[in-house]
């Protein structure tokens, strides 16, 4: 699942994106500002320098060559040689010229053509350099100043308005819906809402808070209710049947109150696995260590009946032991369901139950399923081609329900005529304690022989 980060912290990192992208920006049209400021300024002063000493020569032909500290200038009269003009310049036609001064530094030159013959004047660049920066980068820091100030308040007043829903979101991720307590989410509780539209939020949550307070509490009733009630018939009919099997009845009576004790076992494991499945997530159905070996053996002996009448062989084998921390009834629920499904649809041959280190393989030699039946097995109500009327169609999809809801995982083998192996395997098993008896080399088998009658 994925995680998204908090309206908080996202809007703490918009307004950080924004204040550095301002800045980054501003430092490159502050550089960008400076550089074109010291070309445009050079080319200006030189223009003027040279009108200016143009218009001085007609005055006063004896007016000296610049010579400030910004620029200095050389002239080169008609007939004479570049003597007076410094090696770098004379190779200069007219117009600008950017040159490297012995001190390293850049500068600009203008030649242009008088009537006292061609005038040099050299532009010292990098001199103005604290002047373009003193009065450029002064109003550009006071702007960004301003910017992040108001930046700042924008934030402010975005957290305060936020601040109901920030308050909810906590409220929420801290809520456990196994125990709801509607009074945390009540709007008297939460901070003042900024808008109506917080205010509709909170008293929907808060509505559906006590909905789901009430529905946790017919949950719990309903399966307490159900354990009792539907458990005391049917004890009363196993008891019922006990002693009627007791009773001289005729061959066909007796195949009559087998197959009413086989119907009544399957009520009762169909029952009890949907009450297991209604209360997961009830306190009721506690983790716990159990040695899985003692529950298979426990589930076999309890579908053994299922085979009464038939030619069909049931094993337990133990290659090893495990142990496992979770609820032992939802244990037992998904492989008694293996188990019964194995145990219904094995007309001949065997059925074998077999414990690994660290699953339970269930492995018949029933009538099988084909291709699209495996595909579609987990489905619920879901029966395949060869089932007949057997079964209800809900056993593997209640395997598939415990199996993801505690991280366990089930395949199933099957080839039509051949039978059918089932899977179970528990990621999270464990070695038993020293203290339990380790099994045979060989493993420990135990047979179950189906007579007649069961």
């Amino acid at each position: 699942m994925a995680r998204y980060a908090s309206i908080g912290h996202r809007f703490w990192v918009m307004f950080s994106l924004w204040v550095a992208a301002i800045s980054v920006v501003t430092a490159l049209g502050v550089y960008a500002a400076a550089s074109s400021s010291r070309t445009a300024i050079a080319r200006q002063e030189l223009q003027r320098e040279a009108v200016y000493y143009d218009a001085q020569l007609a005055r006063d032909p004896a007016t000296p060559l610049p010579d400030t500290w910004l620029i200095r200038g050389y002239l080169r009269a008609p007939g004479q040689s570049d003597a007076a003009v410094p090696q770098k310049l004379r190779g200069f036609g007219p117009g600008y010229h950017q040159v490297r001064q012995p001190d390293g530094t850049t500068g600009t030159v203008l030649v242009s053509e008088g009537s006292r013959g061609r005038l040099y004047l050299l532009f010292n660049n990098d001199r103005p350099n604290s002047v373009v920066m003193l009065f450029g980068l002064i109003p550009v820091v006071l702007v960004v100043l301003i910017i992040y100030f108001a930046t700042w308040l924008t934030y402010r007043a975005s957290r305060k308005a936020l601040s109901p829903v920030i308050a909810l979101a906590s409220v929420v991720r801290s809520w456990n819906p196994d125990h709801p307590e509607p009074e945390s989410l009540a709007p008297a509780n939460l901070p003042a809402a900024t808008d109506s539209d917080v205010e509709v939020l909170v008293s929907a949550l808060y509505n559906f808070a006590n909905r789901l307070e009430a529905f946790v509490e017919r949950e719990r009733n309903f399966t307490r209710d159900a354990s009792h009630e539907l458990r005391t018939p049917l004890t009363v009919m196993k008891v019922a049947v006990d002693v009627l099997a007791d009773e001289d009845m005729s061959p066909f009576a007796q195949r009559s109150l087998a197959r009413i004790r086989r119907s009544v076992r399957e009520m009762e494991a169909l029952i009890e696995t949907f009450l297991v499945l209604a209360r997961e997530s009830d306190t009721g159905l506690r983790d716990e260590d159990f040695l899985a070996n003692d529950m298979v053996g426990a589930e076999v002996a309890r579908y053994r009946d299922l085979l009464a009448g038939k030619p069909v062989e049931m094993r337990f084998v133990e290659h090893a032991r495990f142990t496992l921390h979770a609820p032992p009834r939802v244990f037992a629920v998904m492989v008694g369901n293996l188990i019964r499904n194995a145990c219904l649809y094995t007309e001949h041959g065997s059925v074998t139950v077999e414990v690994e280190a660290d699953q339970v393989r269930v492995v018949d030699t029933g009538s099988g399923m084909s291709e699209e039946d495996l595909e579609r097995a987990f489905q619920a109500f879901y029966r395949g081609s060869r089932t007949g009327d057997k079964g209800h169609g809900i056993g593997l999809a209640i395997v598939r329900r415990i199996a993801d809801r505690y991280g366990w995982r089930v395949t199933l083998e099957s080839a039509l005529g051949k039978g059918t192996t089932a899977t179970a395997h528990f990621p999270a098993a464990q070695p038993p304690d020293a203290a339990l008896p380790e099994p045979s080399p060989k493993g420990n088998v135990v047979d179950f022989k189906q007579q007649d009658g069961g």
